[in-house]
């Protein structure tokens, strides 16, 4: 078992164990706006996989983040390109965190929690959106306000379904 796997069950069998005042302590998983988690790799606390989520609207292209370059808001590390890219976001994370917390909107319209991959996205009505597939994409942006519609209706039943 790796060393942060190890911790997670550490501190589950505490919480269980001490029960409410501890998980109230720790307070609970990272939370966005109606509801949305941001997804992080769960070994590196990366959001985004570590790509610059101001690049996708200010370059038009996922970018890689620099180490040099973090920023840690709740519950997720974020690396950008250029300090003017993480001052942006500093100021303003509501509008560059993907939209379903980086889930693919194809999916959330199905009922389902399927993970986007930042190579796969589309910036539609100032949000960013990423998708499992490029075919995932090509279904988005052939009616993009259908799907985000239907998506924004089941994202509240979906993200419950995330196992954490």
């Amino acid at each position: 078992m790796t060393a942060p796997r190890q911790q997670r069950k550490t501190l589950k069998i505490l919480v269980l164990a001490l029960g409410l005042p501890l998980a109230v302590m720790f307070g609970p998983p990272p939370v966005w706006a109606a509801g949305e988690r941001v997804e992080v790799n769960p070994h590196t606390g990366l959001a985004l996989s570590g790509f610059d989520p101001v690049a996708y609207f200010t370059d038009h292209r996922p970018r890689i983040g620099k180490p040099a370059l973090e920023l840690s808001a709740e519950g997720a590390v974020w690396r950008f390109v250029n300090p003017g890219n993480r001052a942006a976001f500093e100021d303003h994370p509501e509008v560059y965190r993907p939209r379903f917390g980086g889930y693919d909107p194809v999916a959330v319209a199905r009922g389902a929690a399927v993970l986007g991959h930042p190579l796969f996205w589309a910036v539609v009505s100032e949000r960013l959106y990423l998708f499992y597939s490029p075919d995932a994409r090509h279904a988005f942006l052939a009616n993009p306000g259908r799907v985000i519609a239907t998506a924004e209706r089941k994202w509240p039943t979906v993200v419950h379904t995330i196992a954490r």
